[in-house]
């Protein structure tokens, strides 16, 4: 039979913890920060490299002079969260700002379609290069609730774009989808004629 070792003896025995050695932690946390500046620096070249990928786009049209005469249809202040190639809704559009997520302050008239962004560059999309207008549920980086996100399609030159928007007041989304759809069949009609 083994004898057991009183508990007091083993207390007194037992040395204590080693100390941390703080050059092998101060290297691990130097480490991990530059490892960390580095993913940081290889996603901000991917971004560069996608602007440059998509240099081919014209420049965003600007508001046109005279363009605050026109009688506002609707206005709308919110968020921009992002452009997109149409239909795809993963393809964020960088080049000319168009990947920078702002507040956005939103006019409709008969001319077209103002966007102003307050710390980002701003663009006019003529009533006849607008497309379409609908309620979805998700843009590049964004995923709401189905119909949280007003998408307004518009043509860029020959290439097609989404525009994802979220009103402070999401009941006004639907008002939205009706006045584009409104002045995309009377801007056809006036083409056709």
């Amino acid at each position: 039979m083994t004898s057991l070792t009183p508990l007091y003896q083993l207390a007194a025995e037992q040395k204590s913890a080693d100390v941390t050695d703080l050059s092998a932690r101060i290297s691990w946390v130097i480490g991990l920060i530059v490892f960390i500046a580095f993913v940081y620096w290889l996603m901000r070249q991917g971004w560069k490299w996608r602007g440059t990928l998509q240099s081919d786009l014209p420049e965003l049209p600007a508001t046109p002079d005279g363009y605050a005469a026109q009688p506002p249809l609707l206005t709308m202040t919110g968020r921009y969260h992002a452009s997109t190639t149409a239909g795809q809704w993963l393809d964020r559009i960088v080049a000319h700002g168009l990947g920078t997520r702002s507040r956005v302050e939103l006019t409709l008239t008969e001319q077209g379609l103002d966007v102003v962004r307050p710390g980002a560059a701003d663009f006019f999309v003529p009533a006849a290069q607008l497309r379409d207008a609908r309620l979805d549920k998700g843009i590049a980086g964004k995923v709401l609730p189905e119909g949280g996100l007003l998408i307004i399609t518009w043509a860029l030159g020959d290439k097609l774009i989404d525009s994802g928007f979220r009103s402070d007041h999401s009941a006004e989304h639907a008002a939205w989808v009706d006045a584009i759809h409104h002045l995309t069949d009377s801007t056809t009609e006036g083409i056709a004629r």
